[in-house]
């Protein structure tokens, strides 16, 4: 016995074909290159976007990152590079949050003493606004100088510490990343490969 044709069974047909429809463009969408951000194009004259990609936790989106460099951008010395990191949030966090969560995944390169641990975290709560969705932060770093913070396009300031730099971007270049597939994701256009 076969069932009548429903408005139901459309209906479910329509939402189950919905993200085969969705799945097709993902990959149209993701060749467009957004333009250059204005503090990248005042603090790096010349970068490119070398990738991006997204970040998840527990199946929530919480920012798309994109990597943008200039043409002598090295893999293996990304922290010898003047490069941008930028940021688009999904969601809102508190500065404090950021903050701590930064310090965190900076310890997976090595030990920080914790003096100098408290040292960064009060520097990057002045220097990190809390964030809403929407909003987009971008790091660029001034190899083996400091690191610079814009929210928006606004410089909201400035961490002169070498090794916090070469720490704090490597939360997403670094081989220790907790994040393997972003990485991969924002180094897919370096020159030499991730």
């Amino acid at each position: 016995m076969t069932r009548p044709h429903s408005t139901v069974d459309s209906h479910r047909r329509a939402l189950l074909a919905w993200p085969l429809a969705c799945a097709a463009l993902t990959p149209a969408l993701a060749r467009s290159v957004p333009p250059l951000p204005p503090e990248v194009r005042s603090e790096l004259p010349g970068a490119r976007l070398l990738g991006s990609g997204r970040l998840t936790f527990m199946l929530f989106h919480v920012y798309d990152a994109r990597l943008w460099a200039g043409p002598e951008f090295d893999v293996a010395r990304y922290d010898q590079v003047p490069l941008a990191l930028e940021l688009e949030y999904a969601r809102g966090f508190d500065n404090v949050d950021i903050a701590e969560r930064s310090i965190e995944e900076m310890r997976r390169s090595g030990p920080i003493a914790p003096e100098k641990a408290t040292r960064w975290l009060n520097a990057m709560k002045q220097a990190f606004p809390n964030v809403a969705a929407g909003d987009r932060t971008t790091g660029v770093q001034v190899p083996g100088v400091a690191a610079r913070y814009f929210v928006n396009g606004r410089l909201t300031g400035e961490i002169r510490d070498a090794e916090f730099t070469r720490l704090f971007f490597g939360i997403w270049l670094s081989t220790r990343t907790s994040e393997p597939r972003l990485r991969e994701a924002l180094l897919a256009g370096a020159p030499n490969g991730s």
